[in-house]
């Protein structure tokens, strides 16, 4: 396996390959990997010549006070375990390399960034898609995997690589979860003991809410007050929100619910802010 810093040389690299003939896939992530993490890049895997991971934080999309000097970062780790699935290139290039001094263009996707994690962390998106944009066009893949868990995220980027003409595919991994539900993330290690006890809070009030969808309730006031009083009896959660939207568009949706419904949640237990969703599709009949 191959560790490349350099945005140039990473360029270089993959140009050599593409004219060779050689298919390119790619897993971006911003390190401290998990199983979710190598199980994309499992996937990403079995159909390409050349799988290459990024290991950035990427600051854009912090915001005032988030966690950004705080995220946890350990390269040493993260290239033994990218290993261990046959990773072919690490990209992980520097801050100052990726936005250098007068770095001044952003990439912007509207509307579908205004809600969910879009309306309480201002600007996160604006990041997302800039930072993305820039590893497509230094990494050039032909496929790139995404998880599931940020479900606001992967439409966003689909978005942004249908409106500008990508020729990419975006491929979406399941979430992958802990043995009691809970969604595998980097930034679960801030848990306290308690709170991540109470964290399964999350899944289980997922679930509820696609049992009673699947047993006939199209109510969406109803399903909401279910996932917020599951998630209020866990003491430590503090409900940052509760979204009901169109699983394809993540327009809101009817007060009754019809299609494919994605509900999203973000929960934060204490300084720690944990998402999670789940995907339904309404039956036309019960």
């Amino acid at each position: 396996m191959r560790i490349i810093h350099s945005v140039k040389e990473m360029q270089e690299f993959s140009n050599e390959a593409k004219n060779a003939g050689k298919k390119i896939n790619f897993v971006p992530t911003m390190g401290y990997l998990h199983q979710g993490h190598l199980t994309l890049m499992k996937e990403a895997g079995k159909n390409c010549d050349i799988l290459v991971v990024s290991i950035f934080v990427n600051p854009l999309q912090f915001g005032v006070g988030e966690d950004y000097e705080e995220y946890p970062r350990d390269l040493t780790r993260d290239v033994q375990l990218a290993e261990s699935v046959k990773v072919d290139i690490i990209f992980a290039p520097t801050v100052k390399d990726m936005y250098p001094s007068g770095y001044a263009t952003f990439v912007n996707a509207e509307t579908i960034t205004e809600v969910m994690c879009g309306a309480s962390r201002p600007g996160h998106f604006k990041g997302v898609t800039t930072v993305v944009n820039k590893l497509f066009n230094i990494v050039q893949p032909k496929e790139a995997y995404f998880g599931q868990k940020d479900a606001q995220q992967v439409t966003v980027i689909e978005r942004m690589a249908a409106d500008l003409n990508m020729p990419i595919e975006i491929v979406r991994v399941p979430i992958v979860r802990e043995e009691d539900g809970l969604a595998m993330s980097s930034r679960n290690v801030y848990l306290s003991t308690e709170a991540r006890k109470q964290a399964v809070v999350l899944n289980r009030s997922l679930i509820k809410a696609k049992d009673l969808i699947m047993a006939g309730e199209r109510n969406k006031e109803k399903i909401y007050q279910l996932i917020q009083e599951t998630i209020n009896s866990a003491p430590l959660a503090e409900i940052d929100y509760i979204e009901i939207r169109d699983g394809l568009n993540l327009q809101s949706q009817e007060e009754t619910l019809t299609g494919q419904v994605l509900i999203a949640l973000a929960v934060r237990f204490g300084k720690t802010r944990l998402i999670d969703n789940i995907e339904v599709e309404v039956p036309v009949n019960v």
